[in-house]
C-alpha cells in the first residue's frame, strides 16, 4: 500500500510541477507531461519497469474515456454528414501511408505481412495528443483542425477492421514456441485461482485460428453496438428512479469498464470499444449526464497516460541504437508529412491550415501501442522487434509538441507576410460601409439592403463573400483595417461605418483610424464585451453594441413572463435594464484604466457596486408600482 502511495506521490508532484511550467512557457501540457514522465523515470529512476507498465494500463482509460466522450458527440448521423472527409481524406490517409511505410519496410528486408503489419501500425496518429493540443490552441474550429479531426476520427475507426486483419497475417509458430507459451501461461495460472476463469478464457481466445479471432472481433463489435442501443435506456431508467446523483457516474464508469475488460478480454482496443458506445449513445437522451460524469476522470487520466508514455521511455535502447531509432522516427514523421501535405493540398488546404494538418498528424500514435502488443501476441511481428516499434512510436510522440511549436513559427511568419487572397479593386462605393459580413454584419447588411440604403462591404475571409456572392450580395475581398481599401470603398463620403470585425483588437484599431480620418463620420462597432466596449468607446465609436447583451436581454424578458409578470411589466422591465445599462457603461468607462486589471481597480469595483445597487432599487420600486396600479385598475373596475 505504502508504495503505491509513494509512486502517485511521485507522479502527481511532477505533474504539478512541470505541466504548469510548460503551459506558462507556451509549449502545452502534453510536453509538460511527458517531460514529467522523462525525469522520473530514465532520468532520476524514481518509476519505471513493473510499476511504470501496469501504470499505464490503467493511465490508457484516459485514452478510453476520451473516445467515448468524442463518440458521445458524434450521432450516426453527423458520421454520415462527414463521410466525404472521413472516407476521402482519411481513407486515402491511411492507405497511401500504409503502402508506403510497408514499402520502406519490405527494401530493408521485412517479410511482406511483417511490412504490413508495420505500415498499418504507423498509419495510425495520436489522437489523445494532437486533440488535447487543437483544443488548447483554440484550433480545433480550423480548417486545419476540423480536416485533422477527420482524419483522427477515421483512423480510430480503421483500428476495427485492423485488428481483424492483423490475426490472419500471423507467421507459423514452431512447435518449440506453442509449448513454450503453454507451459508458461500454466505456471502463471498455478496459484491464482481467483483469476481462473479470465485465465481459462484467455487461454480459449488465444488459441483460436486466424479466421476464428476475426469472426470473434466482429461478434463482439456488434455487441457492444446491440447493447448500446437496446439495453443502456432501461437501465438509465431504473437509475433514474433511484434519484441518486452518484449511480450515474458509477453507470458511466461500469459502462467504460465494462467494455474496455471485454474488449481487453478477446484482445481487441478498449478505446474502440467505447468510441462506438459512444456513438451508439450520442441520440440517448442521457448522453449529457454521461458526458459530464465522464469528463473528470478522462483529464487526470490522459494526463497519466502522457506521464507513463515518457516514463517508459527505453533509453538503453536509444543509447545503443541511436541512429536507427532517430532515423526510424524521422523517416516516420518525414513519410506521413509528406503523404499529409500532398493529400491536404488536393482537398483545397492552404497556408496555415495546410502546415496545421501537415504538422498535427505526421505521429505515430497511443494505438500504434495497442496494435504492436496485438501483432505480437498473435505472432505477427517478431518478438526481437517489439520493443525497437514501441521506441519508435514513443519518440514519435515525443517530437510531436516540437512540431506543434514549429507551427506556431510558421503560422506567425505567414501572418506577417500578409499570406491572403489579393484584395478586390473597389470600384463601388456608398453611404454605409460595413466591415465584417460574419453572423452579426449579416444581418445589418440585410436590414440596411432592404431597406433601400447602399451597402458597402468589406471582408478578409474569402468564404464568407464567396458565400455573399451566390445569394447575389456583393462584397469585396480585402482587410477593412487598412487605409487604402476603406478610401477605396467611401471613407471620405460615407455617413455610418459599421464595424463588425471578430477579432476585438482589428475592431479597436479600425474605429480608431477612421475617428481620426472623420471626426464628423458616424461609427457603430460591434464588442464582444464590456471590457471591449470600453476599448471602443476610447478609440472614438458612436453606438456600440454587445455581441450576446440584446439577445441576453430579450431572453431575460421571456423568464420574466414566465414567472409570473405580464408581457407589458417584463418589457417595461427590460427597458429600464437597458436605459439602466448604458447608463453604466458609460459611468465606468470614466473610472476604467486599460492598464489595471478591473479586479484591481478599486475605484472602478466601489462605482459598479453602487450602479447594481441603484439598479436593483430602481427594478423593485418600478414592480411595486405597477403592481399598485393594477390594484386600483381592479377597484375601480370592480
Amino acid at each position: 500500500m505504502e508504495g503505491a502511495l509513494f509512486q502517485a506521490t511521485i507522479f502527481l508532484t511532477a505533474a504539478v510541477i512541470a505541466v504548469p511550467i510548460a503551459a506558462r512557457m507556451g509549449l502545452g501540457s502534453v510536453l509538460g507531461y511527458l517531460a514529467a514522465g522523462i525525469l522520473i523515470g530514465p532520468v532520476l529512476g524514481l518509476v519505471g519497469g513493473y510499476q511504470t507498465v501496469e501504470l499505464q494500463h490503467i493511465a490508457e482509460f484516459g485514452v478510453v474515456m476520451m473516445l467515448f466522450i468524442i463518440g458521445l458527440e458524434l450521432e450516426p448521423r453527423a458520421l454520415w454528414d462527414m463521410r466525404h472527409k472521413l472516407i476521402g481524406l482519411g481513407g486515402l490517409q491511411i492507405g497511401i501511408t500504409t503502402l508506403a511505410v510497408m514499402v520502406g519496410a519490405m527494401v530493408l528486408g521485412q517479410y511482406w505481412s511483417v511490412a504490413l503489419a508495420i505500415g498499418l501500425i504507423f498509419a495510425l496518429s495520436s489522437t489523445a495528443m494532437v486533440l488535447q493540443t487543437l483544443s488548447e490552441k483554440g484550433l480545433m474550429q480550423t480548417g486545419g483542425g476540423r480536416s485533422a479531426f477527420s482524419v483522427l476520427l477515421t483512423q480510430d475507426i480503421a483500428v476495427i477492421p485492423m485488428l481483424a486483419l492483423l490475426p490472419l497475417l500471423a507467421l507459423p509458430k514452431p512447435p518449440e514456441m506453442v509449448l513454450a507459451e503453454t507451459l508458461e501461461r500454466l505456471s502463471e495460472g498455478s496459484g491464482k485461482g481467483e483469476n481462473a476463469a479470465h485465465e481459462a478464457a484467455i487461454s480459449l481466445i488465444q488459441s483460436l485460428p486466424g479466421w476464428g479471432a476475426t469472426l470473434l472481433t466482429i461478434g463482439v463489435v456488434a455487441g457492444i453496438i446491440l447493447t448500446g442501443v437496446y439495453l443502456t435506456r432501461p437501465v438509465f431508467r431504473f437509475i433514474h428512479h433511484a434519484r441518486l446523483r452518484e449511480m450515474y457516474t458509477a453507470l458511466a464508469l461500469l459502462i467504460v469498464v465494462g467494455i474496455a475488460f471485454l474488449m481487453n478480454l478477446v484482445g481487441l482496443s478498449p478505446a474502440l470499444g467505447a468510441f462506438l458506445a459512444g456513438v451508439v449513445l450520442a441520440s440517448s437522451e442521457f448522453r449529457h449526464e454521461l458526458e459530464s460524469d465522464i469528463a473528470p476522470f478522462k483529464g487526470m487520466l490522459l494526463g497519466l497516460f502522457f506521464i507513463t508514455v515518457g516514463a517508459g521511455i527505453n533509453f538503453n535502447i536509444l543509447a545503443s541504437q541511436t541512429f536507427q531509432v532517430l532515423g526510424l522516427a524521422l523517416a516516420i514523421i518525414l513519410i506521413k508529412g509528406a503523404i499529409l501535405y500532398v493529400l491536404g493540398r488536393a482537398f483545397d488546404l492552404r497556408g496555415r491550415n495546410l502546415w496545421l494538418f501537415t504538422l498535427s498528424l505526421a505521429q505515430a500514435g497511443e494505438f500504434g501501442f495497442v496494435l504492436i502488443s496485438f501483432s505480437s501476441q498473435q505472432n505477427v511481428i517478431p518478438q526481437e522487434m517489439k520493443e525497437l516499434l514501441l521506441l519508435v512510436v514513443g519518440l514519435t510522440m515525443l517530437i510531436t509538441p516540437l512540431l506543434f511549436i514549429l507551427y506556431d513559427v510558421l503560422s506567425s511568419r505567414m501572418e506577417e507576410a500578409g499570406e491572403t487572397p489579393d484584395a478586390d479593386e473597389i470600384d463601388d462605393q456608398g453611404p454605409v460601409i460595413i466591415a465584417g459580413i460574419g453572423r452579426f454584419g449579416q444581418v445589418v447588411n440585410r436590414l440596411v439592403r432592404s431597406s433601400g440604403y447602399k451597402t458597402v462591404v468589406l471582408d478578409h475571409d474569402l468564404t464568407a463573400i464567396q458565400r455573399m456572392r451566390r445569394f447575389g450580395v456583393r462584397g469585396f475581398l480585402g482587410d477593412p483595417t487598412r487605409p487604402d481599401l476603406l478610401h477605396a470603398a467611401g471613407l471620405k463620403d460615407a455617413r455610418v461605418l459599421v464595424v463588425a470585425l471578430d477579432d476585438p483588437a482589428s475592431a479597436t484599431r479600425l474605429v480608431a483610424f477612421a475617428r481620426r480620418e472623420r471626426p464628423d463620420l458616424h461609427i457603430i462597432a460591434r464588442a464582444r464585451d464590456r471590457t471591449h466596449v470600453f476599448r471602443l468607446y476610447q478609440a472614438g465609436a458612436d453606438d456600440i453594441v454587445r455581441e450576446m447583451f440584446d439577445s441576453s436581454l430579450r431572453a431575460g424578458r421571456y423568464v420574466l413572463e414566465n414567472v409570473g409578470l405580464s408581457e407589458f411589466e417584463a418589457a417595461e422591465l427590460e427597458k429600464t435594464f437597458y436605459k439602466h445599462d448604458r447608463h453604466s457603461v458609460q459611468e465606468l468607462a470614466k473610472l476604467w484604466d486599460p492598464n489595471l486589471p478591473t479586479v484591481e481597480n478599486k475605484a472602478y469595483i466601489a462605482r459598479a457596486l453602487e450602479l447594481e445597487k441603484d439598479l436593483e432599487t430602481m427594478l423593485l420600486t418600478q414592480l411595486e408600482e405597477g403592481v399598485a396600479i393594477a390594484a386600483e385598475d381592479d377597484e375601480e373596475a370592480g
